[in-house]
């Protein structure tokens, strides 16, 4: 294992350094308990800012954001949330695929670890986990969010909570001049969520990206880069211990997209095409 580049980028070379790097800090001696304190978030492409789906948007996304969620709301059946707040809509609006400020997180590592190697038409390129101690992260908030937590005696938001605070995209917005980083649990409004062991970062600046922030904060993070000759072994174990689409994406999609990559060979014309694509340079204006 060594680091590179930022002092907190750390390349692994085996199965056994990742897991000891995934599972790192995680031994809580007030607890007596080996209890982690930190979200993750892998993806397939070490490259790979952390750029939620609102900026993929692109346009003027940071203006465009209360009009895709009025909308939402106005055309979305009023049983499709559970209680009729900003958080809960903001969390069915994600789930659902409409661009957000939302970030996907999970508390497990073999979730991420997932996520990281699950497209296999990928797995020439080094892949990446993100790891952010959401304790230090929530330390950073303004007073009365620190205090709200405290009170509850929690470690991350939920919807309930945060609705209790902010209200609407104008309060959070408020927020903007704090740089604030919050971590929420959405309602468990699907097995997928559930089974993911999935919840939220929100930034409340919407054009401002969290590696950003974690730049100013070394402390709080890590990005754990994944080589691309070993991502073949990581998925192989996972599927192993069940760590599968089959399970994480519960319903006949993620059933057809297990058998699909599970049924695939090492390189399929699907993969070659796309690796081929890479490999042209990038196109110019004329």
């Amino acid at each position: 294992m060594k680091k590179s580049g930022s002092a907190n980028e750390i390349h692994i070379n085996s199965w056994d350094q990742l897991q000891t790097e995934l599972f790192a800090e995680s031994w809580n001696s007030d607890l007596g308990r080996f209890r982690s304190r930190f979200a993750f978030r892998g993806l397939s492409d070490a490259r790979y800012p952390l750029k939620t789906t609102l900026m993929r948007l692109g346009g003027p996304y940071g203006q465009l954001e209360r009009h895709l969620m009025r909308n939402f709301k106005k055309y979305a059946h009023r049983s499709t949330v559970e209680a009729d707040s900003f958080w809960h809509w903001m969390s069915r609006a994600q789930h659902y695929g409409l661009p957000t400020r939302l970030l996907d997180w999970t508390y497990s590592p073999f979730v991420a670890m997932h996520f990281a190697t699950a497209n296999i038409c990928k797995f020439d390129l080094d892949g990446v986990i993100w790891a952010v101690n959401y304790i230090k992260t929530h330390q950073l908030l303004p007073k009365a969010l620190r205090h709200k937590l405290e009170a509850e005696g929690a470690n991350v938001f939920t919807v309930e909570m945060l609705s209790e605070e902010i209200r609407n995209l104008n309060e959070l917005s408020h927020l903007s001049r704090d740089n604030a980083v919050i971590f929420f649990e959405p309602p468990s409004m699907e097995e997928r969520i559930v089974n993911q062991f999935a919840f939220f970062s929100v930034v409340s600046n919407p054009e401002r990206l969290l590696c950003d922030f974690l730049r100013e904060h070394p402390e709080i993070w890590r990005k754990i880069i994944i080589p691309a000759e070993l991502k073949w072994e990581i998925r192989d174990k996972l599927d192993q211990a069940n760590i599968t689409e089959r399970v994480l994406f519960p319903g006949l999609d993620g059933l057809s997209q297990w058998l699909k990559r599970h049924y695939s060979p090492r390189c399929t014309e699907e993969c070659e095409l796309q690796q081929g694509m890479r490999a042209l340079p990038p196109r110019t204006e004329p």
